[in-house]
This record gives C-alpha cells, sequence and structure tokens, in this order.
C-alpha cells in the first residue's frame, strides 16, 4: 500500500507545503507571505486562519478536492523537551503548540496546521524532532553557577535525518552509529549522536561556534557587564546576540559566498573571521568527541554551509584523525518530515505522546 503524505514547514515569511506517495516527492510549492499581509495579525498563531486557507488552496491547486491522504506532518515548534522521534498531534499539543512560549516561532505552527487538516479526515497528524529534542546526558546540562543549564536546542531534524543517512551510507543500523553531526546553517549544531541519542549538543543559541549571525559562547563577565552597561535594554541585547551577532557583526553580511569573495580580493578582516569559525567549530566537534565516550565512527557535515567545499576542507583538516568525515550538503527538511510519518504508518516506529514524553527542565 502506497501512502499518501502532506508535509507542512512554516517559516517566517513563508509556508512549505509538499505531498509526497510514500517516498516520491509528487509536487512541492513554497507559499510566500509578506510583512504586510502578516503585520495585521500581531502574533504567530494569529497568522493561523490565514496560512491554513493558503495551504487548502494549494492542496486543491495541485489535486483537487478529491486527494486522499494518510497523514498530515508539520515541522515541530519549540515546545517543552523531549526525546527525539515522531509524535502524534492531539489537543493537548496543539495547545501547547499555540502557547509559543519561551518565544514565538514559526515552526509551531506546524504542527497545529498539520493537526488541522488531518482532523476532519479522520487521519493522524504528526510533527517530527523539534528543535526542543533533549537527550542530553545529565552532566551535559550542568554549568558552573547554579540556577543556569545548558539548554537543549538543536536542528533536531536534519540532525538526525542526517545520521539515518550515513547509516544508509555505512550499512550499518542507525541506532548503532557513534556520529558527531555538525550542522553548519544560520546557526550551528554539533551534536554527540550516541546510538540514536543526541546525548551532548552545544545548543546553538548560547554556547559553542559563533555562526553567520549568532554569537555562541562568550566570557562570561565581559558579557556581565556588557548587560549592565547601560547601552542595551534586554531584548536589544537578545536581538544582538541572535541574529546580530557572529559573521554578521563582523563582516555585515551572511553570504559565504562574499566573503569568499572578498578573501579572494585579498581582505584579511574577512579571512580571519572565516578561519576563526573554522577554528571554533573544529574545537566543538573535538570537544563532542570527548563527549561521546565511545569510539567515533564518522563526522558529518551537512546544512546550507556544507556546500561551501572550501571550508569544510579546512575543518575536516584538523579533526579527520578524529574519524573519517562524511559530506551530506543541505536540508531536506520536507523528506525528513515525510520520512518520520512514513516510519509509523509502515510500523517501523510507534508513535509517540507528547504528554507522557515531557521531560523536567
Amino acid at each position: 500500500m502506497a501512502f499518501s503524505i502532506l508535509a507542512l514547514n512554516p517559516g517566517s515569511t513563508s509556508t512549505k507545503v509538499a505531498r509526497y506517495e510514500d517516498d516520491v516527492l509528487l509536487w512541492q510549492d513554497t507559499l510566500r507571505h509578506t510583512p504586510e499581509e502578516l503585520a495585521p495579525f500581531g502574533s504567530v498563531i494569529g497568522q493561523f486562519e490565514f496560512r491554513k486557507k493558503m495551504v487548502l488552496d494549494a492542496l486543491r491547486e495541485h489535486d483537487g478536492d478529491a486527494v486522499t491522504l494518510h497523514a498530515v506532518v508539520g515541522r515541530g515548534g519549540i515546545i517543552d523537551p523531549i526525546p527525539g522521534g515522531t509524535y502524534r498531534v492531539d489537543p493537548n499539543l496543539v495547545e501547547r503548540l499555540k502557547l509559543g512560549k519561551p518565544w514565538e516561532h514559526a515552526s509551531n505552527l506546524g504542527g497545529v496546521l498539520a493537526y488541522a487538516l488531518a482532523e476532519p479526515r479522520s487521519i493522524p497528524a504528526f510533527i517530527v524532532d523539534p528543535v526542543s529534542v533533549d537527550e542530553m546526558l545529565p552532566e551535559a546540562k550542568v554549568m558552573g553557577l547554579p540556577g543556569l543549564s545548558k539548554p537543549s536546542f538543536l536542528h533536531a531534524l536534519n540532525v538526525k535525518a542526517t545520521v539515518r543517512l550515513a547509516a544508509r551510507d555505512l550499512e550499518r543500523p542507525w541506532d548503532s552509529l557513534n556520529c558527531v553531526v555538525v550542522h553548519l546553517g544560520g546557526g550551528i549544531s554539533v551534536v554527540a549522536h550516541r546510538k540514536g541519542r543526541a546525548v551532548d549538543v552545544n545548543s546553538a543559541n548560547e554556547c559553542g561556534p559563533f555562526s553567520l549571525e549568532r554569537a555562541g559562547g562568550l566570557p562570561a563577565g565581559s558579557l556581565a557587564r556588557l548587560c549592565f552597561s547601560g547601552r542595551y535594554s534586554e531584548p536589544d541585547m537578545i536581538r544582538r546576540l541572535n541574529g546580530g551577532a557572529g559573521m554578521k557583526a563582523y563582516l555585515g553580511t551572511t553570504d559565504m559566498r562574499e566573503v569568499r569573495r572578498r578573501i579572494d580580493e585579498g581582505d584579511e578582516k574577512a579571512s580571519l573571521i572565516y578561519r576563526t569559525m573554522v577554528w571554533q567549530i573544529s574545537k566543538e566537534i573535538g570537544a563532542q568527541a570527548v563527549a561521546m565516550g565511545e569510539p567515533v565512527d564518522a563526522i558529518l557535515f551537512t546544512g546550507g554551509i556544507a556546500y561551501d567545499s572550501d571550508f569544510v576542507r579546512l575543518i575536516q583538516e584538523r579533526v579527520q584523525w578524529i574519524a573519517p568525515c562524511l559530506v551530506y550538503p543541505g536540508e531536506d527538511e520536507m523528506s525528513a518530515l515525510t520520512q518520520g510519518a512514513l516510519r509509523v504508518l509502515r510500523g517501523e516506529e510507534e508513535a509517540k505522546n507528547y504528554a507522557e514524553n515531557v521531560l523536567s527542565s
């Protein structure tokens, strides 16, 4: 039996929609939303009806009104910490996604939209490996100041999909592999993925290497003094750390092609920041290899920056003594979502219940 699946991936200014028959992509649309269209809604969840209509219009345009679906799967949002896997969306999870805490993110609409489209059809709705996946070991969370712990935020959907790709290529069960996974994008996740679980992560918003627009780990004392200098409000500081830092702050761009062009033209500052990103990522890979606590089978590179072969090569030169390096550039979130739903529909794994799996913070 072939399974027909609708996959939804809401972003800040778009909603990606795709339909699959089993593993085969039949069609995909990116529905664009202008700032002017979104402005009247006031909140992310307020956009629900607007985006739902656009998704239904796209489905009707491609497949008509009589299309048969077996499941709808949406991008998982920022929710309470849970282990990785495919989760069935129920009213309890819908209400949690609507809260938008600790902050609002468009991905929270993924599960809400999936449930709204699936419920009238009496078919299941799922989310898969949201960014708040937490499989960290207890000692990985403890920080040097009581009351502060390292949160688990990572590009879990792509990280786990990449481990599965490597397992296929290495002809090994995915949950037998020990991989350091390096997601290179607007944020950078470096993950010790041990036998199916992300036992330690750098937590891309707060620790580890700086990225295209995020600060990464910073000197604590200097940061505290900057926060109390009177120059920044709390919202200003948070925006600066996550969105106005990293390569963007140094070079005024998040386009690696532009940075490479400057380097080729002899820009020494661009070269320094480029090499520093390589340096910091390499160090984090070493740290996560130690956190693994077991021999590393492979180091996996993924995400958009992984298309920059020179950047990846420079990191490989520093870390390839640890383990073989495999490169899977880009990220196919729509396929990863669909694969998560398919594993449940095919009986390869059981869908998890959100309320039964929420972890204490």
